[in-house]
């Protein structure tokens, strides 16, 4: 018994003696980074990128959901949907969309068509497309109707 508790001992006295190491390394290897704190604290003052938006983040800003406006992702040139039909999911951040395609701000195609990666965060209003404006039907004259009814009569 007397022998198990010297042994014990020593046990504790080479534990004790690693321990410390241990923590003299430890304490060295801490010193060395308090010392640069000023490089690591300019690199975590980096300015955050700007998250990007999907269609519908751009879309809530503009007038009626961005219906007429043309809207386009950023990568691509010279084509762009002109928005005819907006479905939001209750959140208002998701949904589907339709719109009109267009290329070099003409109408490639007569019909709406559904948009494809409506959720991907690359979107962007084009503003120089504006939204067509609200114009009243063009009539005819009724002087330029009056003389052929009235010629036809006689």
């Amino acid at each position: 018994m007397a022998t198990a508790l010297a042994n014990r001992a020593a046990q504790n006295q080479t534990t004790g003696l690693l321990r410390l190491s241990f923590n003299f390394f430890r304490n060295l290897s801490t010193a060395t980074s308090t010392e640069s704190p000023g490089a690591s604290s300019t690199a975590s003052k980096k300015p955050k990128r700007k998250k990007k938006k999907n269609l519908f983040d751009v879309a809530q800003f503009l007038p009626n959901w961005g219906l007429g406006y043309h809207m386009a992702k950023t990568h691509w040139t010279d084509v762009s949907y002109q928005i005819t039909k907006i479905n939001l999911y209750k959140d208002g951040r998701h949904g589907k969309a339709w719109g009109v395609v267009h290329k070099d701000g003409a109408p490639a195609a007569d019909a709406p068509k559904k948009i494809s990666g409506v959720h991907k965060r690359c979107w962007r209003y084009i503003p120089h497309l504006s939204k067509p404006r609200d114009t009243a039907p063009t009539l005819m004259k009724p002087t330029e109707n009056a003389p052929k009814a009235e010629s036809e009569l006689a």
